[in-house]
């Protein structure tokens, strides 16, 4: 029997279950680089004032950027029209969108937090031998600028150097320039065409929500997490406290 995991997320005020995509949808967008200004400002943020370590992932402030990146809009209709190929038409524009940093990324999953969401990350930075990798699915994906990747939230994933096994702090040293940067929307899990997309299957443990009051990730009938150095699921009494992009941020 296959592994069968679930996301109970809230809908509304009412939490329903639904399963996990295995599939990554990914490819690359003709971008210009950002503005060498702008860069610098998000160098500033993520060493002076966020002191961003290791394995974290922090959100930078996006109405600050916008003043100072003339082309953004250039950007996101980039990522629109690559997502019409996938017949995500106009979804893009009803989505909350972040700014986003991170020095790789310990593995996490989101679902404990955006359950009702998958994500839609544009890459910015230039290829520094980093990858989006999904131990659960086998995905490894290259990291540069104009790489776009829409995933299931309850998916595990981190940001890892290219050829590692996992995530090692040692991996990202100080003096080493291994700052990401990403535009990351929440598409709605339950938007026709995203659930197509990814091939959702809803309310899929009718009676177990009524057992609960939060969002999270279940594989085969109990509640998981996720190791933060491997990516293998675990129990949910074995986590070990160390942030995640759900713990530290509001995307």
């Amino acid at each position: 029997m296959r592994d069968r995991l679930t996301s109970h997320y809230w809908s509304g005020d009412t939490l329903r279950s639904r399963s996990v995509s295995p599939i990554v949808l990914t490819g690359r967008v003709d971008i210009a680089a950002p503005p060498a200004r702008l860069m610098a400002d998000w160098q500033r943020e993520v060493g002076l004032r966020q002191g961003l370590e290791p394995g974290d992932v922090e959100s930078l402030p996006l109405a600050r950027a916008r003043m100072r990146w003339p082309d953004y809009s250039h950007f996101v209709q980039a990522v629109a029209d690559w997502m019409g190929t996938l017949g995500l038409i106009e979804v893009l524009t009803t989505s909350d969108v972040a700014l986003m940093a991170c020095r790789g990324a310990r593995y996490h999953h989101d679902g404990a937090q955006y359950g009702g969401a998958a994500f839609c990350n544009l890459f910015l930075c230039e290829d520094r031998g980093q990858d989006l990798h999904f131990p659960a699915t086998g995905h490894r994906i290259p990291l540069k600028r104009g790489t776009v990747v829409i995933f299931d939230t309850g998916q595990p994933h981190g940001v890892i150097v290219r050829d590692s096994s996992g995530f090692a702090v040692a991996d990202f040293p100080p003096e080493q320039d291994c700052t990401q940067v990403f535009l990351t929307w929440e598409l709605p899990i339950e938007h026709a065409a995203v659930s197509q997309a990814l091939q959702i299957d809803f309310d899929t443990e009718a009676s177990s929500p009524l057992q609960l009051d939060e969002e999270q990730v279940w594989l085969n009938g109990a509640r998981v997490s996720v190791n933060p150095d491997t990516g293998r699921w675990c129990s949910s009494l074995e986590t070990s406290g160390k942030p995640t992009m759900s713990d530290s941020t509001s995307t």
